[in-house]
C-alpha cells in the first residue's frame, strides 16, 4: 500500500460546537465524505503531487482515506489560528521525502506554511545525514532548498482563520490526502 498520488487541501469553520466547526472545515477542504485516518508525515517514493481538483475526483463517499492532518481550533474572539502542512520532495523521485503538520497561533499563512516548510526540509535533511541550516540552504533566487547538493522542493499549504467575535469554535485545517489508485 504506497500512495501512487497526493493532494494538498485546506478549509475553515465556524459553529457554536467545536466538533461542528471541525466538520465544517473538512467540507471546505473538500473531505468531509470521507473516513480519515491520521498517518505520519512520509512523502512516498515516485509519488505525484496533484492539484486538489484532480485529487478529489479519486475519492468516494465513506472511504477509508489515509491522510496527514494539521488542524487548530480557537473560541477566543479575534485569536489568530493557522494549520499549515509542509512538504520536502527531494530531487532523487525514487527516494522519499517529508510533510510536516504545523499548529501555531499568531502566525498569518505565510510564516505558518514558511515554517511548515522548514520543518518538512530538516526532517529530510536529517535522513540525508547533513546539516541544515534553514538561512543557508534557502536559495532564495530559485525558490528551493539545497541540502547537501541534493535539490529539494518544497511548499505548503495553510489556512488561517481569526476568532468569531461572538465566541464560535473557528477550526482551521490543512491536510495532505493519500491516494492509492
Amino acid at each position: 500500500m504506497v500512495p501512487k498520488r497526493i493532494f494538498l487541501t485546506n478549509g475553515v469553520g465556524k459553529h457554536k460546537e467545536r466538533l461542528t466547526s471541525f466538520e465544517l472545515a473538512l467540507r471546505d477542504a473538500g473531505i468531509a465524505a470521507q473516513n480519515l485516518v491520521r498517518v505520519s508525515s512520509i512523502f512516498p517514493p515516485h509519488c505525484k503531487l496533484i492539484s486538489r481538483k484532480e485529487g478529489v475526483k479519486y475519492l468516494y463517499p465513506g472511504e477509508v482515506t489515509f491522510a496527514v492532518v494539521a488542524e487548530n481550533s480557537t473560541r477566543e474572539p479575534h485569536r489568530l489560528t493557522a494549520a499549515s502542512i509542509g512538504l520536502a520532495m527531494p530531487a532523487d523521485r525514487s527516494t522519499y521525502g517529508y510533510l510536516s503538520e504545523h499548529h501555531s497561533f499568531g502566525e498569518a499563512d505565510d510564516v505558518a506554511g514558511e515554517y511548515a516548510e522548514e520543518l518538512a526540509a530538516e526532517m529530510l535533511a536529517t535522513t540525508l545525514n547533513v546539516e541544515f541550516d534553514p538561512d543557508k540552504s534557502w536559495d532564495e533566487k530559485k525558490e528551493l532548498y539545497r541540502i547537501s547538493n541534493k535539490i529539494v522542493r518544497t511548499t505548503n499549504i495553510t489556512q488561517s482563520g481569526v476568532g468569531d467575535k461572538r465566541g464560535l469554535w473557528t477550526t482551521v485545517i490543512a491536510s495532505a490526502i493519500l491516494i492509492f489508485e
